[in-house]
């Protein structure tokens, strides 16, 4: 019984708190510092969950051959000279799986 009440009171707790943000929106601001802060949290988000995958020890050789860190160089220079995540996502994804298809 406590287990229950326990995970109802957690769910109560998380959904008044995604609740505010969107309710209480126009009365409070961040502080400007605040905002300019959270314009990165994208970028460091998404290097976070990367990063791991390319540069883990388990059965990557960071040598010439290394698919995945290939893959992703050539992502982070679509993205730098395109902008487009899209673009980004299809040269990443793509070259990983093309050249893991022609390596074996």
């Amino acid at each position: 019984m406590n287990i229950w009440l326990l995970i109802v009171a957690m769910a109560l707790v998380s959904l008044a708190e995604r609740a505010s943000f969107l309710l209480l929106n126009d009365r409070l601001r961040p502080p400007p510092m605040l905002e300019r802060a959270l314009k990165y949290v994208p970028a460091a988000v998404l290097s976070a969950l990367v990063a791991p995958a390319v540069f883990s020890s388990s059965g990557v050789a960071l040598g010439p051959l290394d698919v995945r860190l290939i893959a992703a160089t050539l992502a982070t220079t679509v993205a730098w000279l395109s902008g487009s995540v899209i673009g980004t996502l299809a040269a990443g994804m793509g070259t990983l799986w093309a050249l893991t298809w022609l390596l074996g």
